[in-house]
């Protein structure tokens, strides 16, 4: 079996980088510019001092490219870049003032979730991903026997406990794009209706309710009938 390839690709300061797989990296030695000058050279001290500058320059650039890899990585790309990279997946109201974690968490689950985006199973993670609290939903899709269907199944019902870390006009911008355009859709906070596709959603008009604080109580949804926008009525699904 061949030896595993040996590869000069560290970071500044002898701290090794991940390569890809079959590599291996060695630490690059602070003095990796001076290593490379002819031992004559390394007599003169002013020599030594003025090659010495464009090595700390050059450290820092290395460092950068070192780094290339990682910034599509939320987990540990900087701040600005992950309210960047959520921006390529639509999450373009990410506020800046958020818990880093709590951005970087968004972010994340923001892109899992895009797979499911126009599904029962997506908005309510959608929604919970949002509000960091519990959602329900309950739409009018299903499967009946032939003639059995009813006249409009294209509705959907959602709950869910506050708008979370955003104003409740932000919060209904937000869950507009999610909604298919042919579906008619009702948006409940608490116990108050926020939004409805059937009208136009004035923000000047909703009295904001006061922003709990601490952890959102868990709602257990009853297995009962649920009502649509037009008196449609479906049980709430079970999903795993």
């Amino acid at each position: 079996m061949s030896e595993p390839v040996l590869a000069s690709l560290p970071a500044g300061g002898g701290r090794a980088v991940s390569v890809r797989p079959g590599l291996r990296s060695a630490p690059r030695s602070p003095q990796w510019l001076l290593n490379q000058l002819p031992v004559g050279m390394l007599d003169s001290d002013f020599f030594v001092r003025f090659v010495s500058l464009f090595q700390d320059l050059g450290t820092s650039l290395l460092e950068n490219a070192d780094n290339v890899d990682n910034l599509p990585d939320v987990s540990v790309a900087p701040d600005a870049m992950v309210r960047w990279l959520g921006s390529w997946i639509g999450v373009n109201s990410l506020d800046p003032s958020l818990p880093e974690e709590l951005q970087r968490r968004i972010v994340d689950g923001s892109a899992q979730t895009l797979t499911w985006r126009g599904t029962v199973v997506g908005l309510r993670r959608f929604l919970e991903l949002t509000t960091g609290g519990p959602a329900s939903v309950v739409d009018g899709g299903g499967v009946w026997r032939e003639g059995e269907a009813p006249a409009d199944t294209a509705w959907v019902k959602m709950s869910v406990d506050s708008t979370g870390w955003l104003s409740e006009p932000d919060f209904v911008e937000l869950v507009r794009d999610e909604i298919p355009a042919h579906v008619s859709a009702e948006l409940w906070v608490g116990d108050r209706r926020a939004w409805t596709s059937e009208t136009e959603y004035d923000p000047d008009e909703v009295a904001l309710p006061p922003r709990p604080s601490g952890a959102l109580p868990v709602v257990v949804v009853p297995d009962v009938e649920q009502t649509g926008p037009h008196g449609q009525t479906a049980r709430p699904q079970e999903t795993t």
